[in-house]
């Protein structure tokens, strides 16, 4: 956009721009706020016990006024910005989370109902205003596309990367790599003079599924293959005390501010339109590659053979909807209860009754298998992997953060 201050200043309807400059420090802090998406929500949801459903209302009305703040703001203010883009990331996450653990909805089918819906909106905010820009959301009907589109792109990262977790069976620090090489190729087309907006979108795109296998590798329990066992409250309170300290810094130095006198050259410093076109290509090679190593993976076996000898968690992968669809109701509400009771012990910090419940449960478990197993064995596999890094969290770890992130974890199967 070619308007200069002056007449931004003068007219109601055109605003400094709303959005930051995309440096180092955008990335850093929307990876932040992935990771913080995925491990506050679950924190939140479970181990405060309030449910998936009410946290989404909870985090849909924080969000309406997040986002009321920015909006009424009349150009860029760090403080604002990237407090919208922490809530819409929790929100972007339960959204996807009541699609499948709540309505029982297949992450693929979630997968391409949000691509299908961007690309609505992409097309519905090209039509109307001829650029997708990031550099130009300078008036209303720009940013409400822009955060309609951020949203959009928080829940179909959610679910893509639910899925791959579904598809591969991957722990979730293998699965890092995957969106991080996907990443590191587009940077490396956009540097040689790709479409830096299309560029752009997609690595924002990709960001999610990266930030939030971090924050399940970081929460995950201690245990070969699957994580730190930070738990997800301390995962947290790290990533918002890093989003916190980056913002202020930003906020004094104002070094993610668009120079608006500047920008017509730096936009143009890495794009070489004559190789868009083979770019694309490049990109759409790695697409095609990923795809493939995805299938391949989803034909190997997800489950280890150590699993169905009390061994590590089992690195079987489903929705919640999906590990219990096959079992009776009432076995499952039993478990639920079992399990509910550790969590009210570990708020109580009792560990002689953690023992007692998790023995119990453990003989339920081990009463049913016969009538369990066969029902369903891969489902049953995942929850029997789930059940290991339990039993080992609290007999042989004994560390609360483990424990509490491997009940977390058992609830949120066991609905």
């Amino acid at each position: 956009m070619t308007t200069n201050t002056a007449s931004r200043t003068a007219s109601p309807r055109v605003l400094l721009n709303k959005v930051p400059e995309v440096t180092i420090w955008f990335w850093l802090i929307k990876i932040l706020c992935t990771t913080v998406g995925e491990s506050f929500a679950d924190w939140i949801n479970m181990q405060l016990g309030v449910g998936l459903v009410a946290t989404a209302v909870i985090f849909t009305v924080a969000f309406a006024a997040v986002l009321a703040w920015q909006v009424s703001t009349r150009r860029y203010r760090p403080a604002a910005y990237w407090l919208t883009v922490v809530v819409v990331s929790v929100t972007g996450t339960l959204y996807t989370d009541i699609l499948t653990d709540q309505l029982g909805v297949p992450l693929w089918i979630s997968t391409t109902v949000f691509a299908v819906a961007l690309a609505a909106v992409f097309g519905i905010w090209w039509a109307r205003e001829r650029t997708l820009s990031i550099h130009s959301i300078v008036t209303r009907p720009r940013e409400a596309f822009y955060w309609v589109a951020v949203l959009v792109t928080f829940a179909l990262g959610t679910a893509s990367g639910d899925w791959t977790l579904e598809l591969t069976g991957w722990s979730p620090g293998v699965s890092v790599l995957l969106p991080l090489a996907l990443i590191a190729i587009i940077t490396a087309c956009w540097r040689l003079g790709a479409n830096p907006v299309l560029t752009f979108w997609l690595v924002y795109i990709l960001t999610r599924p990266l930030g939030a296998n971090l924050g399940d590798w970081l929460a995950a329990p201690k245990v070969p293959d699957q994580g730190l066992g930070l738990g997800t409250l301390v995962t947290s309170v790290i990533f918002l005390s890093a989003i916190l300290a980056t913002v202020v810094y930003l906020t004094f130095t104002k070094s993610d501010v668009i120079d608006e006198h500047r920008y017509g050259d730096q936009s143009a410093k890495y794009h070489r339109r004559h190789r868009e076109w083979p770019l694309i290509g490049v990109m759409a090679v790695a697409t095609i590659a990923a795809a493939l190593l995805l299938n391949w993976a989803s034909a190997q076996p997800h489950a280890n053979a150590a699993a169905e000898k009390e061994g590590p968690a089992s690195t079987v992968h489903l929705s919640p909807a999906e590990a219990v669809a096959h079992f009776p109701k009432a076995d499952i509400a039993q478990f639920r209860t079992l399990v509910s009771g550790m969590s009210d012990d570990l708020a109580k910090n009792d560990q002689a009754a953690l023992n007692t419940a998790v023995d119990a449960y453990e003989k339920a478990w081990d009463d049913d298998q016969d009538k369990l197993q066969p029902l369903d064995g891969k489902a049953w596999d995942f929850i029997d992997g789930q059940n290991d890094a339990l039993f080992t969290a609290v007999r042989n770890d004994k560390d609360p953060a483990a424990e509490k992130t491997a009940v977390q974890a058992l609830l949120k199967t066991l609905g």
